[in-house]
């Protein structure tokens, strides 16, 4: 009888232990936007300060952003030009850009072949005499029936790809005049 009471003292305490239990995932707390009494203003939140920059989106260098210097159109990256970029940017232009311009720029790219407006060839005089932040410029906000990629694709990539299309351009017009001279008996064979 003993053990039996001593049973159920060890049950009824473990039963109160458990009901007096809050769930993690259910903690008073207001949810985004959620009114609120607590302000004046109704909000449960504070609005943020004017002029607050989330961490890593501070723009401290206009022409990686706008492509454009105080002369116009910049001319070069706003970075080195290394390996790694021109891959990045060839990986990024065959899946942003190959579809209308093809992967060599022509402008033939699938869309086209089913029937799209044609977007100019990267070959032509014009295209190849632009600064590099025309392309730049034309990644990020569009041009004629071309959308805009801003949100699609990041700063550096824009750059990238724009790098790439320079690169496919030299590419269709080079000159053995361009080869290293220690390169050069390999064209000969």
């Amino acid at each position: 009888m003993r053990h039996l009471r001593k049973a159920g003292a060890w049950l009824v305490l473990a039963m109160l232990s458990v009901g007096c239990r809050q769930d993690m995932h259910d903690q008073p707390r207001y949810e985004p936007l959620e009114e609120s009494r607590f302000f004046e203003d109704g909000r449960s939140s504070r609005p943020l300060v004017e002029g607050v920059v989330p961490r890593g989106f501070l723009r401290e260098d206009p022409v990686r952003y706008t492509g454009r210097t105080e002369e116009g159109l910049a001319r070069d990256l706003p970075f080195p030009w290394t390996r790694e970029i021109l891959e990045r940017g060839r990986e990024r232009y065959d899946i942003f850009c190959s579809p209308c311009h093809d992967r060599a720029g022509t402008g033939q790219g699938m869309v086209v072949l089913r029937g799209f407006r044609r977007p100019p060839s990267f070959h032509e005089e014009r295209l190849r005499s632009a600064p590099l932040g025309h392309f730049f410029d034309v990644v990020t906000n569009g041009f004629g029936v071309m959308p805009s990629y801003r949100s699609e694709i990041p700063v550096d990539d824009r750059w990238a790809i724009a790098a790439y299309i320079r690169v496919l351009q030299r590419s269709q017009h080079a000159s053995l005049d361009d080869v290293p001279p220690q390169r050069r008996r390999e064209l000969a064979r």
